[in-house]
């Protein structure tokens, strides 16, 4: 702003010199001049009225292209134009490293969003030494859930501890998801979980409030679950499905030593 006053004073002054028509013409310019040294609007405030209802404008954020921003819901990653004419749901690589910079940014968001769970609302199958750690969302009626469970001595014996989280894929207040909160209201949760999967009849009466399957079933929603088992490394990689357990193990090597 002292920028500013001084220029409008060299121009009064030299307006001055000029008599009075001169000082009222340039009076009348120095007037309608903008301000040099206002702050430009932030470009994000007009973007975030074409975006969901909640959007942040923190959720917005500059892309590695120029004129372009990130746009982070969860773990969704989509691109948007400074100008607003553009949404692109994609994946963006870096062409000399051939890294998937999208996916990137998903593992690291999926970590920051499962470890804001506390371990007491997740129910744990573990090694006593574990090597690795996987975080599972899983359905009580899933065939291929109740297939994993079923191995759950071998993963643990491979050294992988299992950490579920609940996911009904039919959503609230189906049986499913009160199955779910069955299992958690049960005395021992491991046991309960491990006899549902074995599709033991469950007292639909038992029920406790609050439980996590709520919060859970909204996380694996953020997350981007698309169907159960979801599996998700120490490291925020998605796994899609059911695995053998070597086979599974494999996987979770793999993924440990690849770079982002």
């Amino acid at each position: 702003m002292l920028r500013f006053a001084v220029l409008v004073s060299l121009m009064i002054c030299a307006a001055n010199l000029g008599g009075p028509a001169a000082a009222a013409a340039t009076a009348t310019a120095a007037a309608a001049a903008p301000a040099a040294d206002a702050p430009a609007a932030d470009p994000r405030i007009a973007l975030l009225k074409l975006l969901p209802a909640g959007a942040k404008i923190e959720d917005l954020k500059p892309s590695p292209i120029a004129g372009i921003y990130e746009f982070t819901q969860g773990a969704e990653i989509s691109y948007l134009t400074a100008d607003g004419k553009y949404f692109i749901d994609g994946n963006l690589y870096d062409m000399k490293s051939r890294d998937n910079l999208t996916e990137a940014l998903r593992t690291h968001a999926r970590i920051a969003l499962i470890n804001a769970v506390p371990e007491s609302e997740m129910l744990i199958f573990s090694p006593p030494n574990p090597k690795y750690t996987i975080t599972v969302f899983t359905d009580v009626d899933c065939a291929y859930c109740r297939k994993l469970h079923s191995q759950i001595a071998e993963l643990n014996r491979l050294g992988i501890r299992v950490r579920y989280m609940f996911y009904p894929r039919t959503g609230p207040g189906t049986e499913s998801w009160r199955k779910a909160e069955v299992v958690w209201c049960s005395p021992n949760r491991n046991e309960a979980l491990t006899r549902a999967k074995a599709g033991a009849v469950l007292d639909m009466n038992k029920t406790c409030a609050p439980t996590p399957v709520k919060r859970e079933y909204e996380l694996g929603e953020n997350i981007g679950v698309r169907g159960t088992p979801a599996i998700i490394t120490e490291k925020g990689d998605y796994i899609s499905g059911y695995m053998e357990p070597r086979e599974l193990l494999d996987q979770i090597k793999e993924l440990q030593v690849a770079t982002r």
